[in-house]
């Protein structure tokens, strides 16, 4: 899933004053709710044979190709990308960012077996399965977390390279659905591409530098 970090641009203006940080209980209530949002919006995906961006979406992939456990594989991918948000975005980030998708990890193993759907429309998946996610990241945005991944090395790029991180974002994201032809029907990747577009939406419009201060 797609990474937005905050930046000192979120910090308030000089007139107000500067936030409380959060507590450690405050910061694991946000890890396990911004990542129980996350894996259902996951279970919703995977019950819909539907994709993300990012490494979830190449995890996807993986998974759809070989039966693998999602979660597994999920932590799998992301294991390199750690590198990247150590030399980009500071020890204390990537130790939040592991934490996250371990826990993400974790729970896409668990949720399936205690909730089970029935029937699910696909296109109410694919638009309730982003907005999930996207309330999920932005929860562990807000406490300094993501879900790693490619966004790590989208602004890795962007501080080494000079590249914009949020048009590596887009082209990995544009190559890890295009590559879901491969395994999912056209009909389906067109509902992936609804679902990414909810999820950037949510973020879109709650994570603004010049209207929230809070993180």
């Amino acid at each position: 899933m797609s990474l937005h970090c905050p930046s000192p641009a979120t910090m308030p203006p000089a007139d107000l004053p500067a936030p409380a940080p959060h507590t450690p209980i405050e910061d694991l209530q946000a890890l396990i709710t911004g990542c129980l949002f996350v894996a259902l919006s996951i279970l919703m995906l995977r019950e819909s044979r539907l994709l993300t961006g990012g490494t979830t979406g190449l995890s996807f992939l993986i998974h759809y190709l070989s039966g693998w456990r999602l979660g597994l594989v999920m932590f799998l991918v992301n294991l390199p990308f750690y590198a990247f948000g150590l030399a980009a975005l500071g020890k204390r980030f990537t130790f939040k960012t592991f934490c996250a998708v371990g826990t993400l990890s974790l729970f896409t193993e668990l949720i399936p077996g205690l909730v089970h759907f029935d029937r699910l429309d696909p296109v109410f998946a694919a638009v309730m399965g982003g907005l999930l996610a996207g309330i999920g990241i932005l929860i562990l945005m807000r406490h300094g977390a993501s879900l790693g991944g490619s966004g790590v090395l989208a602004i890795y790029l962007q501080k080494t390279r000079g590249w914009r991180a949020g048009s590596v974002q887009m082209s990995v994201d544009v190559l890890i659905l295009s590559l879901g032809l491969l395994v999912i029907s056209p009909g389906e990747v067109g509902l992936s591409i609804l679902s990414a577009a909810a999820l950037n939406l949510v973020i879109g419009i709650n994570h603004r530098p010049d209207r929230y201060f809070g993180f």
